[in-house]
């Protein structure tokens, strides 16, 4: 095993790989470092070439994407620490002392060069990455998942072998960087910022600020239920049906405006939605659980623990009988008045939202029993196949000592 693999995605950068490499090459030679130099390349251009003839690995993805290129270099790495940075030489590889020197004194897992604790040089990145983008998605990932990072997307990291291995990255986009923080936060891993210098590139970006930017946001979203759909629908719902409850039974005014009938129908409406944005919650978590995608937060484990079909079905009877011997109430008196006085509108929708929140817990409750042991079968089924790979590499091993 080496000491250090530094792994570089390309795609037409044969104006700057050979600095990169060239600078890589210093630091092996005045630290002293055993280490390797892998290129996961894509180009069309004479990048590759060019690495090659300056004694770096190449390695061809059998796919396009940022994240998939580190992913497919990974498996070829033999380093005891991984630097991953760009082939624009945007990044300065000289720096790379500073980002292994906390790996080395074991005071951190996960390192990160921060150019916004360090230097942006002008021209080096756009006004809007630089004071909206950056700023703003790393402030989101740091409220979600309190991170505690300064520049969440820098490409510029290093981390242990072991840190790899325990992050389990899955993402070939963009949203990788985004992903490598979670995992780590997710892990218990140590993360630390050193600050770095960042370099105007040559040549076109490839990034899209818009698209980019939307693809890290969509990621953080879909890894957090709780932000997604748990908050805002529980919040939809507690405000629509006290609403709607408060409208059945006296008259509420709001900064001196009488609410009426429409604003109930608007209530009620909102608690319904709210309450299946829970649910899609739920069921959303228990699928990217399944998929090895998510850990349970705390609202799904305890919801997943307490809610079994007996339940819910118990819970959705109630609600439903309740909704409809109301209804039942409303229709007897109006036959007593002689089909002369309807009911109050206020309190038919009252009835019915009840009636229905009823039967949407009913129906939610086998769906959820549904998905929850489905992911206890796919829990199982991984289980099995991970028993029988362990068992098989010991006869392998066992054989190649014999």
């Amino acid at each position: 095993m080496v000491e250090v693999s530094v792994i570089i995605p390309t795609k037409n950068e044969e104006d700057t790989i050979g600095r990169c490499i060239e600078k890589i090459r210093k630091v092996f030679r005045d630290y002293n470092i055993d280490g390797e130099i892998i290129i996961s390349d894509s180009s069309t251009d004479r990048t590759p070439e060019i690495a090659r003839s300056l004694g770096a690995k190449v390695v061809n993805p059998d796919r396009l994407g940022y994240g998939y290129a580190y992913i497919y270099a990974f498996r070829f790495a033999k380093g005891k620490y991984i630097v991953i940075g760009d082939g624009d030489d945007t990044y300065d590889f000289l720096e790379m002392p500073k980002l292994l020197e906390p790996l080395k004194r074991g005071e951190a897992d996960l390192v990160i060069g921060s150019r916004f604790k360090g230097k942006i040089m002008p021209r080096a990145m756009p006004w809007l990455h630089r004071y909206i983008g950056n700023p703003l998605l790393t402030k989101i990932l740091n409220i979600l998942f309190k991170a505690g990072v300064s520049d969440a997307h820098s490409g510029f990291r290093t981390f242990t072998r072991e840190a790899l291995e325990r992050m389990d990255l899955k993402c070939h986009g963009m949203e990788f960087a985004s992903e490598m923080i979670i995992e780590a936060v997710r892990r218990g891993l140590r993360i630390k910022e050193v600050p770095i210098t960042y370099y105007p590139r040559q040549g076109e970006s490839k990034l899209s600020s818009f698209s980019d930017g939307w693809r890290h946001l969509r990621f953080m979203l879909l890894q957090t239920p709780k932000y997604l759909f748990y908050i805002p629908g529980i919040v939809m719902f507690t405000i629509g049906f006290i609403l709607t409850f408060a409208m059945a039974v006296t008259e509420v005014r709001i900064f001196g405006i009488r609410l009426g009938i429409h604003s109930m129908i608007a209530s009620a409406l909102l608690a319904l939605a709210g309450y299946q944005l829970i649910f899609i919650g739920l069921f959303s978590a228990v699928y990217a659980r399944s998929m090895g995608m998510v850990e349970y937060d705390r609202i799904t484990r305890l919801v997943a623990r307490l809610m079994s079909l007996e339940r819910g079905l118990l819970l959705g009877i109630f609600l439903t009988a309740l909704g409809f011997f109301y209804i039942l109430l409303l229709i007897r008196q109006w036959i007593d008045s002689g089909f002369k006085s309807l009911p109050m509108l206020n309190q038919d929708i009252f009835g019915f939202t009840v009636f229905i929140l009823g039967l949407q817990t009913i129906f939610f409750s086998f769906f959820l029993s549904l998905a929850l042991e489905s992911q206890q079968h796919v829990t199982r089924a991984v289980r099995v196949i991970e028993l029988k790979n362990d068992a098989n590499d010991s006869k392998r091993g066992g054989s190649e000592v014999g």
